[in-house]
């Protein structure tokens, strides 16, 4: 399987193939048919998955009406004045738009074509400039909804409610320690951030208007999950009604951009779709092989505590995000991993947390960073090697919440432990 990822083949076939060639080995051809045919039934008209297209069209309703521009001018004329404070808005301004479209790649699209400019009319550093847009893009993946929680709770059978829950506090945090780094930094060198233009509070304030009915969205979609007014599937319906209305009611939506979103949405969702039901069809073949559970006695047999697992999952993943995206990442190690996890005793939804934030530093990690690769299209003047320098502060910044995380679990769990 990795021999053909290596050589190009999109991981869903890479997946479907193995999967497929191995079940037919092991119990012929048409039980393998029979599995192909009973999986992407099952899966595909779940109606839990319904939620994936829903939440990706929210969140291209956003990108394509401009709704991203009013977020970050807002953020901007409330933060603009701090040291780096232009780097600080868009920290909280991918976060916000992260938090409804459930994309990085988007948010470091979007929010990079926006921003840039306006880090170098101020002479931001471009390795400051373009690291943190590379590494607050990934922000889009922790807070909720998120595409990557979808995704997890389905291939794990895990709460994606819950998931959404536990992702907060960690989102916080992460949008936290970057704020605070870059203050820091720019602190001690302001030539590096600039202090941005001021604005009265009237301008201030009146800001909030355009960016209100979308926060209010946000508030209405996972304040509705929490509170167990309506499930995740039922939110993302909720949440593109609320986009429509609202791009509608400020004169943002077009009938052109109407239908790039449908476009961008299915072409996104079937990749996902596809994924899933290769991945769905590899767990399978693995099952047969009984490789997890000789996996689960080889760890047991080295008597390793918690703690001293989790660091060599944390490797684990670091070395895989320099070849893979996010979501073959997953795909490759949740079906050997999850029941070790369970095995171990190991919270799936808390690790569901660990598993994204190790997804966010694989997206800025080289050889590969999609993230990066990204903002390098948006910044081609800057030199691919400073986007990777600029991006170390925020990766140690999400490392040292990994650590609190395994040290101190309740970061992620308590939010999720007062809807059970």
């Amino acid at each position: 399987m990795l021999i053909l990822i290596a050589a190009g083949v999109p991981i869903a076939f890479s997946l479907v193939s193995v999967g497929a060639v191995g079940m037919s080995y092991m119990v012929g051809i048409g039980p393998t048919l029979a599995q192909i045919a009973m999986i992407a039934w099952d899966k595909g008209s779940s109606f839990v998955i319904l939620c994936v297209p829903l939440y990706i069209l929210m969140g291209q309703l956003v990108f394509h009406t401009g709704l991203a521009t009013d977020l970050y001018e807002c953020v901007q004329k409330w933060l603009g004045r701090l040291p780096g404070g232009l780097a600080i808005a868009t920290v909280f301004a991918c976060a916000g738009f992260g938090a409804v479209t459930g994309s990085s790649l988007a948010a470091v699209a979007t929010m990079g074509a926006i921003i840039m400019p306006e880090m170098k009319k101020y002479n931001y550093d471009d390795r400051l400039s373009t690291g943190v847009l590379s590494a607050s893009g990934t922000l889009g993946i922790l807070i909720p909804p998120s595409i990557i929680f979808v995704f997890y709770g389905i291939m794990t059978e895990t709460s994606i409610a819950e998931l959404f829950i536990a992702g907060i506090v960690p989102g916080v945090i992460t949008a936290l320690f970057y704020s605070m780094s870059i203050y820091f930094r720019c602190l001690i060198n302001p030539k590096i951030g600039p202090v941005g233009p001021a604005y009265s509070w009237k301008t201030r304030f009146s800001s909030l208007k355009k960016v209100t009915p979308v926060v209010i969205i946000f508030l209405v979609v996972i304040g509705g999950i929490y509170g167990g007014v309506f499930t995740p599937t039922e939110a993302s319906g909720i949440g593109v009604v609320g986009v429509i209305l609202v791009t509608l009611g400020m004169r943002k939506l077009t009938l052109a951009s109407f239908k790039q979103s449908l476009l961008d949405t299915g072409q996104t969702s079937a990749m996902i779709f596809a994924i899933l039901i290769g991945g769905y069809l590899f767990s399978r073949f693995l099952a047969l092989t009984e490789i997890t559970s000789n996996l689960i006695n080889w760890i047991q047999g080295l008597n390793m505590n918690n703690h001293l697992f989790m660091l060599c999952i944390m490797l684990f993943f670091v070395l895989l995000g320099c070849v893979l995206d996010v979501f073959g990442m997953l795909i490759l190690t949740l079906p050997f991993l999850f029941p070790i996890i369970l095995h171990m005793g190991i919270d799936p939804v808390w690790f569901g947390v660990f598993a994204v934030i190790m997804a966010e530093i694989a997206l800025v990690t080289p050889p590969i960073g999609v993230n990066v690769f990204i903002m390098k299209n948006i910044a081609p003047e800057v030199a691919i090697e400073d986007i990777f320098r600029g991006i170390m502060p925020f990766i140690i910044c999400d490392i040292l919440l990994v650590v609190l995380l395994i040290l101190f679990p309740q970061i992620a769990l308590w939010l999720p432990s007062t809807l059970r």
